[in-house]
């Protein structure tokens, strides 16, 4: 999966970042008007970007919303003929936006973009998220958040017919996830939930507050309803396995990464990377204690009084205090941070999912970054053994520093390229590289916390293997022998296979990994294109010192690779050739 440019040729130097000052070509015209439409289609997207205008609104989840978006990718991708690029910076967004549009209209086409259900990333979970990432200071603000859960239930029957539509189309959600998306959604609205608990929020004015409880009131009704409909309505026509089968897959893998890849090499590569993290597993629970094996070295860490927490405060308080400690050494020595890049507020999330994420800061910055954990319910333990290198994944120099990158680079990227795109492959990729980048640069020297890292890079792997091979049928590989956990060698996946394939590789407690694997299962080549996009990074890496020789820089390579924006993978590779 790698690929060498020898050529060498001197670097050009970067200006600081936030300093340049581009003219606004006819590419960037026509980026931005797509970008412009795409936040028009999608209220909860422009909330994100902190876009004002939609605070209020849902997009349609039916069927007249996928026909629009549908719309909207067909004449840009006919628009992108009719412009010429000016420099560098439009032949990369020229590049990034034919190769996002070109997959996504091929979804399109094969009715993979119907409305979904899973546990993670579907509508079911959307529609409420979103309601986080809303700002509650000012009462404006919360009017804003009650008018949104009032325009709920709209949104929910609209999902009920995009629902519909994917049944007539013969793409029915599977019966597990309509299992774990029904449960969710009974939690949301349930007495001690996210909608009751957001209703007696102690910091809502009065003056709002019986919106704010009415609005709580019909959302919470709504989700009660969605409940209902999935298990009575689309229950009895659900598909029963997930699997999407290897063509279906091959565009789900795309999509992610932004690059086309065979699943089978993916699938067998991923297996020569599990062996090989195996062994530097064993190196490193040597090291912790002589003679263990890896799960021995992991519970003595495990018992280890100074590397627990016992409550999400504690939990809080210390992942805001890892992350400012390593933006205070990351700062001006190995990456670019600008004054308004400098905030990354670490949070519990309010819901009990199992999701750790990250919110991006809005375009101006007057929203920080935010970090999210959110802690299952009967999970009062975590292990900062394991946990710091997830807090560099979603920090700094993780998510954060590559979001705020891009958008501090205003001077030089069109809104689309600073707000627009997401791709996982990259986004995710960098994330996982980031917690390698801080093992190398020392921050990870701790047997403990090296192990940590290993194992979310294990996670990853394992994942790949699990992913590529139950959605594609392919057979479990012979050569992981006791590393299959008795997942049955030889035999094509099942979901009890993965489950105990995932049991016996991954320290993560039994209700977290249940969400991982019912993930892996719900939302197809999606988990793949983190271990897949750190490959794709390092590759990107040798490929630089390649070109430039004794003048490669890191630091250098690491801000003119973020300074792109979040582009799809093969644009990545691309940009950085020119």
């Amino acid at each position: 999966m790698t690929t060498t440019n020898t050529a060498s040729q001197p670097p050009e130097p970067l200006a600081p970042l936030g300093s340049a000052r581009r003219t606004a070509t006819a590419v960037d015209a026509l980026a931005d008007t797509y970008f412009q439409q795409c936040m028009a289609l999608d209220p909860s997207a422009a909330t994100f970007n902190g876009i004002p205008g939609h605070e209020t609104e849902y997009p349609d989840f039916g069927p007249d919303g996928r026909a629009r978006r549908a719309e909207l990718v067909r004449t840009t991708l006919e628009k992108l003929d009719e412009v010429q690029p000016q420099d560098d910076v439009d032949r990369v967004t020229l590049h990034a936006l034919r190769n996002e549009l070109e997959i996504e209209w091929e979804r399109h086409e094969a009715n993979l973009d119907v409305s979904a259900v899973n546990n993670i990333e579907s509508p079911v979970q959307g529609i409420r998220q979103i309601l986080d990432a809303m700002p509650r200071e000012t009462e404006q603000d919360w009017q804003h958040i009650a008018g949104r859960m009032a325009n709920i239930p709209a949104a929910l029957e609209q999902y009920r017919a995009g629902l519909d539509e994917a049944v007539a189309l013969n793409r029915p959600p599977s019966a597990p996830q309509i299992v774990e998306a029904s449960q969710q959604a009974e939690q949301y609205a349930s007495d001690e939930g996210f909608f009751a608990t957001l209703a007696a929020d102690p910091a809502a004015p009065a003056s709002v507050r019986a919106d704010l409880s009415r609005a709580a009131d019909a959302a919470r009704e709504a989700y009660r309803g969605v409940a209902r409909m999935l298990r009575e309505d689309f229950a009895p026509v659900a598909r029963e396995s997930d699997a999407c089968g290897l063509e279906d897959y091959r565009l789900h893998l795309a999509s992610f990464l932004g690059a086309r890849r065979d699943p089978r090499e993916v699938y067998d590569w991923g297996v020569q990377q599990l062996l090989a993290l195996d062994a530097e597993q064993r190196a490193v629970a040597e090291q912790i204690q002589p003679g263990a094996s890896i799960q021995e070295a992991m519970a003595a860490l495990n018992a280890d009084p100074a590397r627990q927490l016992h409550s999400p405060e504690e939990l809080q308080a210390w992942m805001q205090k890892l992350s400012d400690t390593a933006l205070a050494a990351m700062a001006g020595t190995h990456f670019e941070i600008t004054e308004p890049m400098s905030t990354l507020e670490c949070c519990i999330a309010p819901t009990q999912d199992g999701i750790i994420y990250y919110t991006p800061p809005s375009s101006d910055f007057s929203r920080p970054g935010r970090m999210w954990w959110s802690v299952p319910a009967g999970v009062s333990q975590h292990n900062t053994w394991e946990e710091t290198t997830t807090v560099y994944h979603e920090g700094i120099p993780g998510h954060h520093l590559q979001c705020a990158t891009a958008l501090a680079n205003a001077g030089e990227l069109n809104e689309w390229r600073r707000m627009g795109i997401w791709v996982s492959g990259h986004g995710e990729g960098w994330a996982l590289y980031a917690e390698r980048l801080m093992a190398e640069l020392g921050f990870l020297d701790d047997p403990g916390d090296r192990m940590g890292m290993l194992d979310s890079q294990r996670l990853r792997t394992v994942r790949v293997i699990f992913d590529v091979g139950f959605h594609c049928g392919f057979e479990i590989p012979e050569e992981l022998g006791e590393l299959l956990g008795g997942a049955r060698a030889g035999e094509v996946w099942t979901p009890e296979d993965g489950w105990k394939f995932l049991r016996h590789n991954v320290a993560m407690a039994e209700g977290t990994l249940r969400f991982e694997w019912l993930r892996y299962m719900g939302w197809p080549g999606q988990a793949p294109s983190y271990r897949v996009g750190l490959q794709m990074w390092l590759d990107a890496r040798e490929q630089a010192r390649a070109r430039e020789g004794a003048d490669f820089d890191l630091k250098r390579f690491h801000s003119r690779a973020l300074r792109l924006g979040s582009v799809g993978l093969d644009t990545l590779t691309y940009a950085l050739a020119l």
